[in-house]
């Protein structure tokens, strides 16, 4: 059977002469119609810069397409002029982008958006192409499609945007889906559910699907075929069982190890030991109990709507040596629990002890004080290091406001923190952008640890990391907490992940901590049927394994709290 897509030697560089950068190098592939073709690899291996290249949205000054041939349907992509290749694009061959909320126009109604192509593309009236519109949206389960056209991209929650990208894609009903990176911002029951709404809109369409991933567990759950790329080059290609049974190149085969396998350390009471003899849990560090907090509505018809409830009476205590992990989708109060913490936003209502020390009672000067036993590792490295700043500078920053060093001492603590995770005093004077997102992440590290906290949050700090820099961090924080007995909360909606690192795990739901108890236990035998549904929705590296449909949960599992009632109450009777 001859294939749909043909791609043949494409090589892709950027710039020119000495600074010349080969982005993909020979690349070759076949893709088949009703089939689901995976391209894998790290940041940097190509694998995006190779889509783009077959649709002509590679930025015409920056790149160069040095080599190869892109057959399509007895067309070349690679030479079509501007005109063919719209009749092409999002006609043909449609994409899905990694962030939907940067690939819709914000200031355009989803309707509009929606309807634009259908009207160019198929020349149909508006109203026919509203009522297709509405078709797509149901088609792709959003709830009240009819609203869901008036709203902007904003008013909508990331899987919510997803979905809406996909009835976009799926609306021409192309040939071929290109997926970049489709689910890696979601949480993992929103995953789950693209997931499946892309593999029914496969059998719906008889579509091709070209999906790009360093997701191995999503590889697993949707191709049938695979190719791995290493450094713009194909390393490897074949059947995804073989891929992962018996891989032939070593770079494979690194990536798939570098996998965190849910269930891997099932029977252990905690994390791995890194280092001969690890501390054992110690004095509590973080006491907080009762934390609830309201964020007050906007809007209404009236100019009145219910409070969001972020946080409901949650509490939790965090020991020496010790992580608890908060895990929960976005929108459950993680983040908001890690901020309160460190009192980075004012709760309502709680106590919060810090090594015995009631923080919400502290002024302004003891409490810059008390930041010296707790410091914050964010979801992404790059947007929290200063770009005009060296990474010396930024890292000696804390030590100079707390006093701890300076001159030749304070160079001295810097270059020793640098070589403590992994990297050399030379990168002191060096800047953000010259380094990876896993050695900026290095960077936030020991920023975090230039002052000698006791406590450190960690919101996301590996989401956005390849498996294999992934890894690498995960196994650097386990070391640092083993030496020097820091105490995590950890904060995750990666369960495999969470099973690398946590001794216990809390989990979290609209505001409220439904489950905790030692990990071992949590994720073992979940009690509440919200923590057993995060775990059935976590993407199983194994192809053999059955690709199930996720399990839907019903809101009566978890009635609305005390407070969240009462905020509701309290802005419908303003």
């Amino acid at each position: 059977m001859s294939a749909l897509l043909q791609v043949r030697d494409l090589s892709v560089s950027f710039g020119r002469g000495a600074a010349r950068v080969s982005a993909v190098d020979g690349l070759s592939y076949d893709l088949h119609a009703g089939e689901t073709l995976a391209i894998v690899g790290e940041s940097g291996s190509g694998k995006s810069v190779s889509s783009m290249a077959l649709l002509g949205l590679l930025p015409p000054r920056a790149a160069h397409i040095d080599s190869g041939q892109t057959l399509f349907d007895g067309q070349d992509l690679l030479r079509m002029n501007d005109r063919q290749m719209r009749s092409v694009r999002g006609n043909r061959i449609a994409m899905i982008f990694q962030e939907p909320m940067t690939s819709l126009t914000p200031v355009l109604r989803i309707g509009q958006q929606l309807t634009e192509a259908l009207v160019e593309h198929r020349s149909l009236s508006q109203r026919a192409a509203r009522a297709k519109a509405l078709e797509m949206l149901r088609l792709v389960d959003l709830s009240d499609p009819p609203r869901r056209m008036r709203q902007f991209p904003h008013e909508l929650s990331g899987g919510m945007r997803q979905r809406v990208m996909i009835a976009m894609a799926m609306a021409l009903e192309p040939d071929i889906l290109i997926a970049d990176e489709p689910t890696t911002a979601l949480d993992v029951t929103v995953q789950a559910e693209i997931l499946n709404l892309m593999r029914d809109v496969q059998a719906c369409f008889g579509m091709a699907i070209l999906l790009i991933t360093h997701d191995m567990g999503v590889v697993a759950e949707m191709a049938d075929r695979v190719v791995v790329m290493h450094r713009g080059k194909k390393v490897e290609e074949g059947p995804v069982r073989a891929i992962f049974d018996s891989p032939k190149a070593a770079y494979t085969a690194s990536l798939l190890a570098a996998v965190p396998r849910l269930g891997a350390r099932s029977a252990e009471d905690g994390p791995r030991p890194i280092i001969a003899q690890p501390a054992e849990p110690g004095e509590v560090v973080l006491h907080a109990e009762g934390m609830s907090k309201v964020f007050p509505g906007r809007g209404g018809i009236f100019g009145r709507s219910s409070g969001t409830v972020a946080m409901e009476e949650v509490g939790f205590r965090v020991r020496a040596g010790e992580t608890l992990a908060l895990v929960g989708e976005s929108g459950s109060g993680k983040s908001t629990s890690g901020r309160a913490v460190l009192r980075l936003l004012e709760v309502d209502a709680g106590r919060i002890e810090l090594e015995g020390d009631d923080m919400r009672t502290l002024s302004a000067r003891s409490l810059r004080k008390a930041r010296r036993a707790m410091q914050m590792v964010f979801q992404d490295p790059f947007a929290a290091l200063n770009p005009r700043i060296s990474i010396g500078r930024l890292i000696a920053e804390p030590m100079v406001i707390h006093g701890i060093a300076r001159g030749s001492e304070l160079e001295d603590r810097v270059a020793a923190l640098l070589r403590r995770v992994g990297l050399e005093p030379e990168h002191m004077k060096r800047f953000a952008h010259e380094f990876s997102g896993g050695q900026r992440q290095r960077i936030c590290i020991a920023r975090a640890l230039s002052v000698g906290p006791k406590l450190i949050v960690a919101d996301e700090p590996t989401s956005a990391l390849d498996v294999s820099v992934q890894a690498q961090v995960l196994e650097l924080m386990l070391e640092l907490q083993q030496s020097m007995g820091l105490a995590y909360l950890f904060i995750s909606h990666d369960m495999a992940v969470v099973e690398e690192m946590a001794h216990r795990v809390a989990v979290m739901r609209q505001g409220r901590i439904v489950e905790m108890g030692p990990r071992r236990d949590v994720l073992n035998a979940p009690r509440h049927p919200y923590t057993a549904a995060l775990l059935a929705a976590v993407p199983k590296p194994d192809p053999s394994a059955p690709r199930q449909k996720l399990p839907r949960l019903d809101l009566k599992d978890l009635p609305m709290g005390r407070l969240a009632q009462a905020a509701h109450d309290h802005w419908v009777a303003r």
